[in-house]
């Protein structure tokens, strides 16, 4: 996993975030600035129905369209252009996990230099690759050599119980590090591939979204925080769980926004188009009364369903013992009344591992401290991945640690 920049006037560092979303194709351009970033571009470009489907390209050449129109509009309102680029990736079938494993020393008196700690993460990181992609493969029916590396990042090491950012010089014998490794089938993850290359984009970086909105609060200050996130988007509904300020793996499912404007359009027997403005009017209460009680019968058995989705998904995290008394929740399909309210007032928590009943709350762009707006164009939670994203970008700007370039050497090589 790699991330560079292009040095504009000032010695600034200036790179693109890209959305590629099941409705909207979101592109920010950002300046990074030491351990902060500001936004100073945004372009949006809706897809068309057929260009993606739940989370997974499916109209290359319609979404290089759309992605060509919210790049051209992020960058006209910057006034720069951007070589280098993060990209998202989510779908059903895209699944991170952080794995832990431990290393023995047989000299434990000695330190730890440069080359024993590249031969330490390399054989770690192989078994953490075996082991998640196995299972992939085999909850998806996917062959192995089907599925791809998307992402990895070390997010905890100890020597003998005792953490450490950079394990050189220490001395001990037990090592331990905990890697997250999120994979994706080879046809998703080679369709963003090939939209980057013609977008003539350098793309350094692919990350598992739900990762990144996982790490967007806090994650530059070793924050501690612990919560369920959930960004329901187009088509998918993706969920990190984060214990302590680690990332203790992702997952998605096929229900996202679109299922209820669907709905709508079925219930009110318009064009989905139509139903898409009448959803969004109902999300920001602007529909009057008796329109706003038939949207929300409508939406009623959708959230129901929803929800038992979000609970078969949550009982998925079989290493996590107890789940954060925290929800938080975006994407535009988090704007429906109904999702919170849902969430909010059945017991379905008493079916996975809460110890009590989860506090729900909404990720506002002002949350994201370490990225500034100045574009005033990301208005809530429906934007916080494209933020998300750029905030992400900020680890791989300037120098990085020796963890993450030993590991990043090793991904390359995983996903050729």
């Amino acid at each position: 996993m790699a991330f560079f920049t292009k040095k504009i006037p000032g010695g600034r560092n200036i790179y693109l975030a890209l959305d590629i979303g099941t409705e909207v194709v979101k592109a920010l351009v950002c300046l990074s600035e030491g351990t902060k970033g500001r936004v100073i571009g945004v372009g949006k470009h809706n897809q068309k129905l057929g260009d993606m489907q739940s989370g997974s390209v499916t109209d290359i050449g319609g979404v290089i369209y759309n992605c060509q129109k919210a790049i051209k509009e992020a960058e006209k309102m910057a006034g720069v252009s951007t070589n280098q680029m993060i990209m998202g990736i989510a779908g059903e079938l895209v699944k991170g996990a952080t794995t832990t494993f431990a290393y023995a020393r047989r000299e434990p008196s000695t330190k730890i230099d440069l080359a024993e700690l590249k031969n330490i993460v390399h054989k770690i990181q192989w078994r953490a690759f075996d082991k998640v992609r196995s299972e992939l493969a085999f909850e998806t029916g996917y062959n192995e050599i089907d599925v791809k590396l998307v992402n990895a990042a070390i997010v905890d090491v100890q020597i003998d119980g005792y953490k450490v950012s950079n394990p050189i010089g220490f001395q001990g014998k037990d090592v331990d590090i905990s890697i997250f490794n999120a994979f994706a089938p080879l046809v998703h993850f080679g369709a963003l591939q090939t939209i980057a290359a013609e977008l003539n984009k350098d793309l350094m970086a692919i990350t598992a979204e739900p990762y990144a909105v996982a790490r967007c609060m806090g994650n530059m200050d070793g924050s501690n925080l612990s919560a369920v996130f959930m960004d329901i988007g187009g088509g998918t509904t993706d969920i990190a769980v984060v214990n302590n300020g680690s990332v203790e793996g992702t997952r998605m499912f096929n229900l996202g926004g679109r299922t209820f404007t669907k709905r709508l359009a079925q219930s009110l027997n318009i064009s989905f188009e139509e139903a898409e403005d009448v959803k969004i009017s109902y999300s920001n209460d602007k529909l009057e009364k008796q329109s706003h009680k038939i949207v929300r019968e409508a939406m009623k058995s959708d959230c129901e369903v929803w929800l038992s989705g979000v609970a078969l998904t949550l009982a998925e995290f079989e290493d996590v013992e107890v789940m954060p008394p925290k929800i938080l929740l975006c994407g535009g399909g988090a704007l429906l009344p109904e999702i919170k309210e849902v969430l909010d007032t059945r017991e379905w928590f008493k079916r996975v591992s809460f110890t009590r009943k989860p506090h729900i709350g909404f990720i506002e762009p002002q949350f994201i401290s370490n990225m500034v707006d100045e574009t005033k164009r990301l208005k809530g939670p429906q934007d916080i991945t494209p933020l998300a994203l750029a905030n992400l970008g900020l680890e791989y700007i300037g120098e990085e640690q020796v963890l993450s370039k030993i590991l990043k050497k090793i991904v390359r090589l995983m996903q050729i």
